[in-house]
């Protein structure tokens, strides 16, 4: 066999290292973009972390009692109840609730849920199976999006008695996603807030 140009042996050859540099740069790209999409999901993870970051003071049942320094030009540290969980059957969607009560006496509900949760129907809520009702979200960060809600005396006193909580989001209109929420130790931890 001669080694001509031209020779099929020499095109198979040819033809062989060009697949493989496809191959070799394909693969380049990939390992080029994936540290920037983990990196991407750390920094967002890290974000999350940060708006709750804080020296957790306590635990009530299955609330977390976290407080942070306080902002500049305040006093008091800014504390808060604080849980967060996964759907059962969906380890990527997650929600961290956040209840927090203001020096005027204002209690306020914060849910933060998955960025690419379907906005226009809000958040549902449901506690021992009784519907309360949906509250619209407010404004989507780069890692999560978050509803607000101003908490009554009738709201508070279900969530005190309360097993369960199941807070709903929705991936499409069709599709909620009940997320289950334990509300054991939410009385005591209420009662170190105030």
């Amino acid at each position: 066999m001669a080694f001509s140009d031209g020779s099929p042996v020499r095109l198979a050859s040819n033809a062989r290292r060009n697949r493989l540099g496809i191959l070799c740069a394909a693969l380049g790209a990939v390992l080029a973009v994936l540290p920037a999409a983990v990196m991407a999901q750390d920094a967002k993870q890290a974000a999350l972390q940060q708006q709750f970051e804080g020296e957790v003071k306590g635990q009530y049942g299955d609330w977390q009692y976290v407080c942070k320094p306080p902002p500049a030009g305040a006093k008091n540290e800014v504390c808060a109840l604080v849980q967060s969980v996964t759907a059962e059957d969906r380890k990527n969607v997650g929600l961290t609730i956040y209840f927090q009560k203001f020096s005027n006496g204002t209690k306020v509900l914060r849910v933060f849920a998955p960025v690419g949760v379907l906005l226009p129907p809000g958040i549902g809520l449901k506690v021992d199976g009784a519907d309360i009702g949906h509250a619209p979200f407010l404004r989507c960060h780069t890692f999560a999006c978050y509803a607000q809600v101003t908490v009554d005396d009738k709201l508070i006193d279900r969530l005190k008695t309360g097993k369960t909580a199941i807070f709903i989001i929705f991936q499409t209109e069709e599709a909620g996603i009940g997320i289950p929420i334990s509300l054991a130790g939410f009385g005591d931890g209420l009662s170190a807030l105030n």
